[in-house]
């Protein structure tokens, strides 16, 4: 997949560092990320990283204490500094959101024609007859017919909510997607046709698209460039091919060693060892020094930074011993 040649960011997020109450350090620890016109970003990595805070972070969707440093810039606007008529605006017509759990999102006790068409009818962006007339065109785009706009959600499947979900997303012309896990709770076969489709209406719309995952196959399928994320942190970045055939972190490398596969050896499946950090603890040194194979004294007392990769163009990772990966079994 050849990333867009439009270098313009819809989504740019520089230095982002987001602290809780009750925590000992960042929950978000200087992120930064950027999402262009009509590209496709995943950003991937182990269930409490900050996957899912970094990609609400683009709506200001935030936990209540939340403190904020840093930028989220919109198409150039930065929603940390909106007021709520500005950020009413972005979250209607700007950014759309497709969340993990479809039947979660959606009102059971109405129709799905009402849930597409509220939105832009209740900011008159769009009359009810307009509206009806975009729904019905996006639940074609997605391969659904119009008689999905008079059912309630518990009479179609997770597939097709899902699909409704994504024609949702797109009823006010977004020029950014945030998909938090979208197939999560899909059957393989439905996943991949949720993939597919979120890759046709990329290139149909020109819409930027951050698809949050733990899955690594996922992001592969689908991404042009994918972000590594632990603890707070981006410990990895580049071209999606070139990231997973050649990882630069050993959190990669070990997540890649972790995900199951028809052609591997028999026997158990790679883990690795240890929990992530705990937000009550600060930390000192490398975040994932506790668990990697490679770490040293100098990845207990120093936090590494992201700095580019050795011979792999616009590819960084932030480890002290980045060379030691070179002749990885990953690259075998």
């Amino acid at each position: 997949m050849n990333a867009p040649m439009n270098p313009v960011p819809t989504l740019d997020i520089q230095g982002l560092h987001i602290t809780l109450p009750g925590t000992a350090r960042p929950v978000l620890d200087g992120v930064d990320l950027h999402v262009a016109a009509g590209e496709t970003v995943a950003l991937v990595g182990e269930s409490g990283s900050g996957k899912t805070l970094t990609s609400r972070s683009a709506l200001n969707l935030l936990p209540p204490g939340a403190v904020v440093d840093g930028a989220v810039r919109v198409s150039g606007q930065d929603v940390l500094t909106m007021n709520a008529d500005q950020l009413r605006a972005v979250r209607t017509s700007t950014v759309a959101m497709i969340f993990q759990d479809p039947r979660a999102a959606l009102n059971p006790l109405r129709r799905i024609g009402d849930f597409l068409t509220e939105s832009v009818t209740l900011t008159r962006s769009m009359g009810q007859a307009d509206a009806t007339a975009r729904a019905t065109e996006l639940l074609q785009a997605v391969g659904l017919d119009d008689s999905a706009l008079h059912k309630y959600p518990g009479q179609v499947s997770g597939g097709m909510l899902q699909r409704v979900m994504i024609a949702a997303a797109l009823m006010g012309d977004p020029v950014l997607l945030l998909a938090d896990e979208p197939t999560t709770a899909l059957d393989v076969t439905t996943q991949a046709e949720v993939i597919a489709l979120l890759a046709e209406l990329r290139e149909r719309f020109g819409t930027g698209l951050l698809f949050v995952t733990h899955d690594l196959d996922l992001a592969a399928a689908i991404s042009d460039r994918v972000y590594v994320m632990y603890a707070g942190r981006i410990v990895e970045s580049g071209p999606a091919e070139v990231l997973f055939a050649q990882p630069r972190h050993p959190y990669t490398s070990a997540l890649l060693a972790s995900t199951p596969r028809l052609d591997a050896p028999q026997g158990r499946l790679a883990a690795i060892d240890g929990q992530p950090p705990d937000l009550r603890q600060e930390l000192h040194g490398c975040p994932f020094a506790a668990r990697c194979p490679l770490a040293t004294e100098i990845c207990d007392q120093q936090i590494p930074e992201a700095l580019p990769a050795p011979g792999l163009p616009h590819h960084q990772a932030a480890c002290h011993h980045t060379d030691r990966l070179e002749g990885s079994p990953v690259d075998a």
